[in-house]
C-alpha cells in the first residue's frame, strides 16, 4: 500500500532527528491541536472526544488547525488522537468524562478477574481495530500539501497500565503498585503485550503517512529509578528495536523515533541507550545537564520549556526562551523546540505565537 504524496517543503525536523546540522531549531508543542484553540471547540461540536479520534475527517480537520493558524511558525503536526485507543483495541471500554478525563468503567482489578486473561490472550487486529487512525493519517498528510512532516505515536507500554489498572487518572496510583508490587509477573506479561500492539500500530501509521513517531510515557515518573529498570524500559527498548524490524517488513524505510519519559529525569542516561534517535525532557530536567548526561551520543533532544510560561507576560516567555536556546547550544542542530509537556488549557494562542516568533527570532541565522 503505497499512498502518494506531495513533496516535503519544509524538512527540517526530520533533518535535525537524523543529526544533522541545521539553520534553525525545528520547532512543535505537544497538544498543539486541541482545546486551547477556539477553531478546536467549533470544529468538534457536539462530538464526544472519542468519536473525533474516530472519525478521520474531524481528526484532520484538528490536526491542521495549529499548522493553519501558525502557519510559517511550526515545523510539525501531530495527528490527532489519544493513548487510549491502545487499551480500546484491547477490548477495554474507555470514556471521556467532561471535566474528568479519560475514564475506564471496568479496569483490570487482578491477574484473576478474568477481563486480564481476556485482554492478554486477545489476538488483537491492529490494522482492523486502528483502521480509523490510518485513515485520518493519510487524509491529513493528503491535505498538509507537503508543508510540514506529520508524527504518529502512541502511549508507552508504563503508562497504558497505568489507566488499564487504575481507571483513569491518579495522584496516588494504588492500584498500579498494587500490581507491580504484588503481580509482577502478571504485569510484565501484560507489559509485553501492550508493547507488541503498540510496534504493530506505530508500523501501520507509518504505512499510512506518518513520517516521525513519538512514544509518550506520560506516567514514567511514578517509577523509582530501580523500578523503571524493570517496568518501563524494557517495553520502550522492544518498541525501538522491533519498530525498524516491522517497517522492514512492510518494505517501508525506517522513521525517526522520540521517546518522551515525563519526569525519569534519572534514567536519561539509559534513555539515550534505546535506540531512539530523538529524547524529550521535561521542564524539571536542565538541559546542560543534560547535555554532560547524553555526551558524544548522536541523541538529539526535544523540549522543554515550561508549558506555564505560556500564561506570563511576553517578557517571561521571552526570558525563558532565551535561556533554553542558550543552554541547548543555540539551535542549530541537536535540539527539537518543545515544550517540556503538552500545553495546557486557557494558554491564549496569540501567546503560543509570540513563543513561536521568539524562537524563530532567537534561534534563526
Amino acid at each position: 500500500m503505497n499512498h502518494q504524496f506531495e513533496p516535503l517543503k519544509n524538512d527540517l525536523i526530520l533533518r535535525t532527528a537524523l543529526g544533522q546540522k541545521v539553520e534553525r531549531a525545528p520547532m512543535w508543542v505537544m497538544r498543539q491541536a486541541g482545546r486551547y484553540l477556539p477553531e478546536y471547540h467549533e470544529a468538534k461540536g457536539q462530538h464526544d472526544f472519542f468519536e473525533c479520534c474516530r472519525s478521520p475527517e474531524i481528526a484532520s480537520t484538528l490536526t491542521l488547525q495549529p499548522i493553519e493558524r501558525f502557519a510559517g511558525l511550526v515545523d510539525a503536526a501531530i495527528i490527532f488522537s489519544d493513548i487510549l485507543v491502545i487499551p480500546q483495541a484491547l477490548g477495554m471500554e474507555v470514556e471521556m468524562l467532561p471535566a474528568k478525563g479519560p475514564h475506564f468503567p471496568n479496569p483490570l482489578k487482578s491477574p484473576t478477574d478474568g477481563q486480564y486473561e481476556m485482554v492478554l490472550h486477545k489476538k488483537v487486529d491492529v490494522a482492523k481495530e486502528l483502521d480509523y487512525v490510518y485513515k485520518a493519517i493519510t487524509m491529513t498528510r493528503h491535505k498538509l500539501k507537503g508543508r510540514v512532516p506529520l508524527f504518529g505515536f502512541c502511549g508507552a507500554p508504563w503508562t497504558l497500565l497505568c489507566y488499564m489498572v487504575e481507571g483513569g487518572g491518579s495522584k496516588l496510583f494504588i492500584q498500579t503498585k498494587t500490581w507491580i508490587y504484588k503481580y509482577p509477573e502478571a504485569s510484565k506479561a501484560l507489559l509485553q503485550k501492550i508493547a507488541e500492539v503498540c510496534v504493530e500500530y506505530l508500523a501501520l501509521q507509518v504505512q499510512a503517512g506518518a513520517q516521525l513517531v513519538q512514544v509518550f510515557d506520560s506516567w514514567a515518573a511514578e517509577l523509582s529509578p530501580a523500578s523503571f529498570k524493570i517496568f518501563s524500559q524494557p517495553y520502550l527498548a522492544y518498541i525501538s528495536e522491533n519498530l525498524p524490524k516491522r517497517l522492514k517488513e512492510l518494505k517501508l524505510e525506517p522513521v525517526p523515533m522520540v521517546v518522551f519519559a515525563k519526569g525519569a529525569w534519572y534514567a536519561l542516561d539509559s534513555l539515550c541507550d534505546l535506540g531512539y534517535q530523538v529524547v524529550g525532557l521535561d521542564w524539571l530536567q536542565d538541559p546542560a545537564e543534560a547535555i554532560k548526561i547524553r555526551g558524544d551520543r548522536p541523541i538529539v533532544f526535544q523540549g522543554n520549556a515550561d508549558p506555564g510560561m505560556l500564561y506570563g507576560t511576553r517578557e517571561a516567555i521571552t526570558s525563558v526562551v532565551e535561556e533554553m536556546v542558550k543552554r541547548f547550544g543555540g539551535g542549530k542542530g541537536g535540539w527539537i523546540a518543545n515544550l517540556g509537556h503538552g500545553i495546557t488549557p486557557m494558554v491564549n494562542p496569540d501567546d503560543l505565537k509570540f513563543y513561536f516568533q521568539e524562537l524563530h527570532r532567537l534561534t534563526g541565522s
